[in-house]
């Protein structure tokens, strides 16, 4: 499968890339928390560097550099995960590709996945087994669409207020519960099991809240450039068309690291990446995404369990 997505990818133009997996920031997502190990410099001095949670942060710098669009199949690590679709070390394919859109992205990776993949896939379910379908295109659905259609409540007009959100879910807010962990909670338990079921779903236009790294539609600022790909209720990309305004990826840095240091005040902390923000300018627009390539292969076997595509587990 790997030489397939790269002769995909290299008949499309994408040169693939290496980055380094030790670094000084491992990434600013809130909630992926990333193993650390300590360098010597040759003079003694100790220094802490992480495991990456993702080559995104590197692979921007060098599309900054270049304008090429790139790819790379790098190992990721993300301590404390371990479920049936979750492991502490595995295998994230990402690209990026200059001056494509997001939609354009999404039609890239379709045409990917039916690529590699069979054009039906049997997948196991909770109630037995169901078919995949990828002769046909893909769905494509906003959140806000999602939320109508499988929680029965209007999303974006409760952003931030966390007691409307509950009231239009029907739901009790827990102890302690935000907003955002009530949304990712209700997307969870009734949007994710209800999509990608027979044909893969690109889940698109999260709140804007929700942005991370990726741009805010200037047709709508209450949403962001992002999808995600669903395939058999299993999230199998992450994509975003990129931000590239240094000052705004500044300012939600800090916001995430505040969130961070709050919530997990034990958890090491690490320096903002300064190097990929003095790259940003330099950026041409891209859209880029991050595929687990395990889950991938999981679809492909037909198996729920990421230990089973695994070649030796952690």
């Amino acid at each position: 499968m790997q030489r397939g997505i790269r002769a995909f990818l290299e008949a499309r133009g994408h040169m693939e890339v290496e980055t380094p997996y030790a670094v000084p920031t491992p990434g600013e997502e809130v909630h992926l928390h990333p193993f650390h190990t300590v360098r010597e410099t040759p003079q003694g001095v100790p220094e802490t560097l992480f495991l990456h949670t993702s080559p995104e942060f590197a692979m921007k710098r060098i599309v900054a550099a270049t304008g090429l669009p790139v790819f790379q199949f790098a190992r990721v690590w993300r301590n404390g995960e371990r479920s049936g679709l979750h492991a502490p070390e595995f295998t994230m394919l990402e690209w990026y590709h200059p001056h494509a859109s997001l939609s354009a992205l999404m039609d890239e990776t379709e045409a990917l996945l039916k690529a590699v993949l069979p054009p039906a896939l049997h997948q196991p379910t909770l109630n037995g087994a169901t078919t995949l379908d990828l002769t046909g295109p893909f769905e494509r659905l906003s959140m806000q669409e999602a939320f109508y259609r499988h929680a029965g409540l209007d999303l974006l007009p409760t952003e931030g207020n966390v007691q409307a959100l509950a009231q239009a879910a029907q739901c009790t807010v827990r102890t302690g519960e935000t907003w955002e962990d009530l949304f990712f909670r209700l997307l969870l338990e009734r949007i994710e099991p209800a999509i990608g079921r027979t044909r893969p779903t690109f889940l698109t236009h999260w709140p804007a809240s929700q942005a991370a790294l990726a741009k805010q539609d200037p047709q709508d600022p209450r949403v962001a450039l992002r999808f995600e790909l669903y395939a058999n209720g299993m999230e199998l990309a992450n994509a975003f068309e990129e931000l590239t305004d240094p000052t705004e990826q500044r300012a939600r840095f800090e916001a995430d690291r505040t969130s961070r240091q709050t919530q997990y005040p034990t958890r090491p902390t690490w320096p903002i990446d300064e190097k990929l923000l003095e790259a940003l300018p330099h950026m041409p627009p891209c859209s880029g995404i991050a595929l687990g390539f395990d889950r991938l292969v999981m679809l492909a076997c037909g198996t729920p369990r990421i230990n089973d595509v695994l070649w030796i587990g952690v």
